[in-house]
């Protein structure tokens, strides 16, 4: 990808699994750590940089990881919620990427994530020039979503266990989507992962 539409990806780890009771990040599909395969499917996209940010259970999870192609990072303010892991992934793209045009919010527990969906969402931006592009599950819209630079402060400014959703919302107008009908499938609980095997 050209330097001069650079896009970073963000890979929200930082939670605690609280319904689920252990790191959901470490959960196995198809051999990988439900983490390891959304941070492969950053690193093998057209992405870059790849921020991953860990907080609850860090110390368990980072050993677990393959860490040579992502930046590591530990949102010590985990507790506030997912906006505070938000905060540190785009300051951390833009320390390492200071001219990225959009960055890619990613979660950590959608195990049907793909390179070639996160290339579809830059190049359905760079083929609208909207600055949202969020996926489609068919009931509801969500991550992965990319969000243009001039979203940045609004990112910055969400706080507590807001995720960017009120974002997307606010801009419905000025969003477009793509259809990733499974991306509806996430786990938060024991009975999530265990549906995953029939999926």
């Amino acid at each position: 990808m050209s330097s001069t539409n650079e896009t970073g990806a963000i890979i929200l780890a930082g939670g605690s699994s609280s319904r689920l009771g252990k790191p959901k990040q470490l959960l196995e599909f198809d051999g990988k750590s439900l983490l390891q395969k959304s941070i492969d499917a950053a690193i093998n996209s057209d992405a870059d940089p790849v921020i991953v940010v860990l907080g609850a259970n860090a110390e368990q999870i980072l050993p677990e990881i393959d860490k040579s192609n992502v930046h590591v990072i530990i949102n010590s303010g985990w507790e506030e919620g997912m906006a505070s892991s938000i905060r540190v992934g785009l300051n951390e793209v833009l320390f390492n990427s200071p001219s990225a045009e959009a960055v890619i919010l990613m979660v950590c527990d959608q195990p049907f994530i793909s390179p070639g969906l996160i290339n579809e969402l830059v190049n359905t931006q760079n083929q609208t020039g909207k600055p949202i592009v969020s996926c489609n599950y068919g009931e509801a819209v969500g991550p992965p979503a990319l969000f243009h630079r001039s979203l940045f402060n609004e990112l910055m400014d969400l706080k507590g266990d807001l995720g960017a959703r009120s974002i997307i919302r606010q801009h419905g107008d000025e969003a477009a989507t793509i259809l990733f009908p499974k991306g509806q499938i996430d786990i938060d609980t024991q009975e999530d992962y265990n549906a995953l095997g029939n999926s």
